[in-house]
């Protein structure tokens, strides 16, 4: 029996919708092909829009350039992933805050609505004293959102070592905006669903992967590994969330473009299935 749009069926059932998220494909999600490379495969397989990861690759530091490759293929850039990795500390420059101006004026170059961060390390210290205060400093005149990252504790042997400042769980501190990373659960051992609720109104994104608890960052296709992906994408799809929701997997062990493709569709198609809602 055909329902018609916001309908209901015999059984009383809703008609299904998609949540309003828009689904994005990280460009360090083709690695080791381009940066260019993201844009194509974003608008080939259908996704939303493309978040730029700001990496050691020239183009991802070069607004301009980005800003032609997401006219050249009709994507959007709809978030800026700031330089907070080890490889990343001098791009951009060395100083931290200058980092995030520069984030934040790509993001507003794209009329994006993200700028995700990192918690700093511990060893930077000034940084790390005035983070919280700093973030919501800046978010007071621009209306991009600064969405801090859950990370994870690292470890050597079998000690752990506090690598981040304030600390690796942005629950524990008062963010307007957090970003939700499931591979970081799973290396962290935290409830992915739980973090999701406990971030309540400030969760603003979410890096859709999977891992399977192991110490190793793994950035699974999502529901190749043991995270609640799913169950996160309904929770999401029953608050109507209206964030990204952004693919950032590894597919570096693709043998070819074709089979890259692959992963990257189903993960897509991951996505599309959890954020229905019948709401």
């Amino acid at each position: 029996m055909t329902v018609p749009p916001g309908g209901s069926n015999a059984a009383g059932k809703r008609a299904l919708r998609p949540a309003p998220a828009k689904i994005a494909l990280s460009t360090v999600s083709v690695y080791p092909e381009s940066p260019a490379a993201a844009f194509e495969i974003a608008s080939r397989l259908g996704y939303d829009g493309v978040e730029v990861m700001v990496m050691t690759d020239a183009v991802t530091q070069d607004p301009d350039v980005l800003r032609n490759l997401s006219q050249t293929y009709g994507v959007p850039i709809l978030a800026v992933h700031a330089p907070c990795l080890l490889v990343t500390q001098r791009v951009w420059g060395t100083d931290p805050w200058g980092k995030l101006v520069r984030a934040r004026e790509a993001a507003e170059l794209f009329d994006a609505q993200t700028v995700v961060v990192h918690p700093p390390f511990r060893w930077q210290r000034d940084y790390a004293r005035d983070f919280v205060r700093g973030l919501k400093r800046m978010g007071e005149y621009t209306d991009i959102k600064f969405a801090v990252e859950n990370m994870y504790p690292w470890r050597a042997a079998s000690r752990e070592l506090a690598a981040y400042s304030p600390g690796w769980d942005p629950r524990d501190e008062d963010y307007p905006h957090t970003t939700l990373d499931l591979s970081h659960t799973a290396v962290s051992g935290s409830d992915g669903l739980k973090m999701a609720e406990d971030f309540g109104d400030a969760l603003a994104h979410l890096h859709l992967a999977d891992g399977t608890g192991s110490a190793k960052d793994e950035h699974l296709i999502p529901g190749r590994g043991n995270q609640a992906c799913g169950e996160v994408l309904e929770y999401l799809a029953k608050r109507n969330f209206d964030g990204t929701v952004v693919i950032e997997v590894s597919t570096r062990k693709a043998a070819n473009r074709a089979e890259r493709e692959s992963d990257l569709a189903e993960a897509l198609a991951f996505a599309k299935l959890h954020l229905m809602n019948d709401s």
